[in-house]
């Protein structure tokens, strides 16, 4: 009888896979023995394997590559990284690497952007799409980094106000793009984005306030899908009236030769992840080819906007199962040493799907379990809501310490948990690890941040006993 996890995980899905593999009893990520990163730094701990980062970079870049050619699409392509995915220093320094662009969101964006230009890891050629509701701070921020010289920065229009705003700031000619304010997927509780300006006005905002202005160049349309690029008829409905909006919009305006894709590539949320990543860049790239030639306009240089799709898969979190409580004939609870609602925000907030895995015990026979973080809140919980399917581990054994990981952790978590700050009930933030390779192939490992002491945590609360 098959009665192992091996087993389960092993009859349930395809395994191993690219990034998972055993090594006898013991999960590895990426080559990566999991279990000697507990051993060597306990739990809980993040973790950030830094070349997945430039291996989900390049193989988009080779995606629309083949697709161009296959399609025989004379223009260009920009792989672009929005950086509210993850704003690490580390995260900017490996995706910098692959000559690849970047898009803001807000104000302190562009001093990322002063810092990364100052220390040679982007240029004067990079790309800086600017997007977002712009306050005074991005205004200001975006106009300085125009005056200094810096002109493949771009800002994209969101409402008919900030173009005025943005000509008294800048001192120069200067490029812009235009947001188009898509339709929301039906689900939605509302119908159009409120970003952005809508499919039937941009044609008449072009000719009205930048078609005879000398100081603007328009040379971006802007198009973003909230819920990201995926083969279904919402997607391809609005991308649709993006193309036509594109060609209208040419025909009034030679100058104008990108069109920005937004809306990311899904990332690997299960085993049981299946995604079409060429057929689906060959769709878009077609559409708008066919389009561009029916219209006898120039196809435009596209450009995307990948945020968790470009870190994502690089993070993961390894807890240790501390207890198991039985609270009823049916309902065993797994309790973690640390807070999904602070360690992994989006389990909480919306639901978030993450392929989860026992570390070690994998010839032990399993169980069906929920899982429980250390808070007092009844909502810090990751269960099959999450999971797409009932959660199943190796049978909880006091004798016997079990660790899970969660895997393709590396976008938004940080951010949306507040790194460096507090978290709910005071749990602590984990022990952060850098992971990466030298010129050898061969692993290195770094401290990136120790667990969060009591002592930062009083100090953001006010209990400074220096004060």
């Amino acid at each position: 009888m098959n009665t192992k996890y091996f087993d389960l995980i092993n009859q349930t899905y395809y395994f191993p896979q690219e990034e998972f593999s055993l090594n006898k009893d013991n999960l590895e990520f990426h080559n990566i023995d999991l279990m000697k990163l507990v051993e060597k730094y306990g739990t809980p701990l993040k973790f950030t394997y830094l070349p997945q980062i430039s291996n989900n970079i390049n193989k988009a870049k080779n995606w629309f590559r083949k697709s161009m050619e296959k399609n025989n699409y004379e223009a260009k392509y920009y792989y672009c990284y929005c950086t509210k995915s993850s704003h690490f220093e580390y995260v900017m320094n490996e995706a910098f690497k692959n000559n690849i662009h970047i898009e803001t969101s807000s104000a302190f964006d562009i001093n990322i952007v002063e810092n990364l230009l100052e220390s040679g890891k982007i240029n004067k050629s990079t790309y800086v799409i600017c997007n977002g509701f712009k306050r005074d701070q991005y205004i200001e921020n975006i106009s300085r980094l125009i005056n200094n010289g810096h002109k493949n920065t771009v800002p994209i229009i969101d409402n008919y106000e900030e173009l005025d705003i943005l000509q008294n700031k800048i001192k120069r000619k200067f490029k812009i793009g235009i947001r188009i304010a898509a339709e929301e997927e039906p689900k939605f509780e509302f119908y159009t984005s409120r970003l952005g300006i809508g499919y039937k006005n941009i044609v008449q905002f072009y000719k009205k306030q930048i078609q005879d202005n000398k100081k603007l160049e328009l040379k971006m349309l802007h198009f973003f899908i909230n819920t990201g690029i995926n083969d279904n008829s919402y997607y391809w409905n609005e991308l649709v009236k993006c193309i036509k909006v594109y060609v209208a919009l040419k025909r009034e305006c030679p100058t104008l030769d990108g069109l920005n894709i937004g809306g990311g590539f899904p990332i690997k949320n299960s085993l049981a992840f299946e995604y079409d990543y060429q057929y689906m860049i060959d769709e878009i790239i077609n559409q708008i080819k066919i389009a561009c030639d029916e219209a006898e306009v120039d196809v435009p240089n596209i450009f995307t906007e990948f945020g968790s799709f470009t870190v994502g898969e690089s993070g993961g979190a390894i807890y240790q199962i501390l207890y198991q409580k039985q609270q009823n004939d049916r309902e065993k609870w797994n309790m973690i040493d640390s807070s999904f609602i602070t360690t992994l925000p989006d389990t909480w907030a919306i639901n978030k799907r993450f392929i989860m895995l026992a570390v070690n015990r994998w010839n032990d026979t399993y169980e069906r379990v929920l899982l429980g973080g250390m808070t007092c809140d009844s909502d810090d919980y990751y269960n099959s809501e999450q999971n797409m399917n009932a959660i199943y581990l190796p049978k909880y054994n006091k004798e016997k310490p079990l660790y899970i990981g969660f895997f393709n952790t590396g976008a938004y978590q940080e951010t949306i948990g507040g790194y460096g700050g507090l978290h709910h009930c005071l749990i602590p933030e984990p022990k952060h690890i850098l992971i990466d390779k030298d010129e050898n192939g061969i692993l290195a490992t770094e401290v990136f941040s120790e667990q969060q002491t009591a002592e930062q945590v009083l100090k953001i609360l006010g209990y400074d006993k220096n004060k």
